[in-house]
C-alpha cells in the first residue's frame, strides 16, 4: 500500500512541477491523434456524407463494409501498415516506418471507419420532412444537402469526438509500426505498457491520470454536444 501511495505521490509531482519528458510524450501523443483525426474527418466525412444522402448500386455492401471495420482489431491494423510501409511493401521507399507519420496513418485507418459510420447514421436518422421542406422552397441540390448535414451536425460532432476518444487510448498498433522510440515515438499508452514492465509506476501513474482526464473531457465534450443535439432546436 505505502508504495502505491509513494508512485501516487511522485506521479503528481511530475504533473505539477511540468516534467520535460513527461509532457513532451503528452504533445507527441496529441499531435499524433490531432492529426489522424483532421486525416479521417476529412476522408470520413465525404464519404459518410455519401452513403448518407446518395443511393447506388453496392452502397447496402459499402455500409456494410464500414461497419465491420469498425470493430477491426488495433493489432491488425498495426500489421497492415506495417506491411505497407516496411522496406518491401508499396510504400517502402517513403521510410515512414517507426516515425510519427506511421503512427498518424495507423490511427487514421482506425478512425476513418467510426466517423464515416457514425457520420452516415447522423445524416440518415435526419427527419425526412428536412429533405422535402427544402425542395419545396426552391433549394438546389447542393443547398438541400447542406441543410441535411446542418441538421446532423451534432451526430457529426459526435462522431468525431468519438473517434478522438478512440485514437487517443490506441495501443496495439502505433507500437507495431511507431517502434516506441524515447524522444520520437513514444506516446501515452505506449510509454506506460513500457514504464509498467519497467517497474517505473510514477510516470506510468502520472501518463494515466492525464490520460484519464482526457478522457474525461472527451466523453464530457461527447455527453455535452448529444444532449444539445436532442433538444429541439427553437
Amino acid at each position: 500500500m505505502n508504495s502505491i501511495l509513494s508512485g501516487f505521490t511522485r506521479a503528481f509531482e511530475l504533473i505539477f512541477h511540468l516534467n520535460a519528458e513527461l509532457f513532451g510524450i503528452i504533445l507527441l501523443s496529441l499531435k499524433v491523434s490531432g492529426s489522424a483525426l483532421v486525416i479521417a474527418t476529412v476522408l470520413g466525412l465525404p464519404f459518410g456524407a455519401l452513403l448518407g444522402l446518395k443511393r447506388f448500386p453496392g452502397r447496402d455492401l459499402a455500409i456494410s463494409i464500414v461497419n465491420t471495420l469498425m470493430g477491426l482489431p488495433p493489432v491488425v491494423v498495426g500489421l497492415f501498415v506495417y506491411l505497407i510501409l516496411s522496406r518491401k511493401g508499396a510504400l517502402g521507399f517513403l521510410g515512414l516506418l517507426y516515425s510519427p507519420s506511421a503512427m498518424v496513418i495507423a490511427q487514421s485507418v482506425l478512425a476513418i471507419p467510426i466517423i464515416t459510420a457514425l457520420c452516415h447514421s447522423a445524416i440518415v436518422n435526419v427527419d425526412p420532412l428536412i429533405r422535402q421542406a427544402s425542395r419545396t422552397l426552391g433549394a438546389t441540390p447542393g443547398q438541400e444537402t447542406l441543410a441535411i448535414i446542418h441538421e446532423a451536425r451534432y451526430g457529426i460532432i459526435s462522431a468525431i469526438v468519438a473517434a478522438f476518444g478512440r485514437v487517443m487510448a490506441e495501443v496495439g498498433a502505433i507500437l507495431i509500426v511507431g517502434g516506441n522510440i524515447a524522444g520520437y515515438t513514444r506516446v501515452m499508452t505506449t510509454t506506460i505498457a513500457l514504464e509498467t514492465d519497467k517497474g517505473n509506476f510514477e510516470l506510468a501513474l502520472a501518463l494515466g491520470v492525464i490520460l484519464l482526464l482526457l478522457s474525461f473531457v472527451v466523453n464530457a465534450v461527447l455527453h455535452a454536444v448529444q444532449r444539445k443535439g436532442m433538444v429541439p432546436s427553437p
